[in-house]
């Protein structure tokens, strides 16, 4: 079976894209085979400007992503579902869950959205650690 982790929030504009982003990036460097959701219960237009600048920091590109719906059907063929703090989801057994509590940085200094994307790269990096 493949592992597939899914990133959600409400807005899919910040939190569960820089997530994403990092879960990418770790999948790479670890040359794992996992396939990586990301979507929103009521997604925003566009990913939020304050995130692709602080990513855009990290030599991360954000521009391209769109925010997107999370179907209930995608969230049931999850391994892990990890939500930011937002979360209503009621998960089927057999999914492992996180909610990873983390503030929203839609309209934050560049300073406080730095240190969400830094607590979203250590819990991306652990949730790999204890997955392998």
């Amino acid at each position: 079976m493949t592992t597939t982790l899914a990133f959600v929030c409400v807005q899919n504009a910040g939190r569960s894209q820089m997530s994403t982003a990092f879960a990418e990036r770790e999948r790479d460097r670890r040359n794992l085979e996992y396939d990586i959701l990301t979507g929103g219960t009521r997604p925003a237009e566009s990913v939020h400007e304050e995130v692709i600048d602080a990513m855009r920091e990290i030599g991360i590109d954000l521009s391209d992503r769109t925010p997107r719906a999370i179907t209930d059907e995608e969230l049931a063929h999850s391994t892990v579902v990890a939500t930011m703090g937002c979360s209503t989801l009621t998960l089927p057994d057999g999914v492992e869950s996180h909610d990873w509590a983390l503030d929203d940085p839609d309209g934050k200094s560049p300073e406080a959205v730095a240190a969400i994307r830094d607590e979203i790269e250590r819990r991306v990096v652990a949730l790999f650690d204890s997955l392998e």
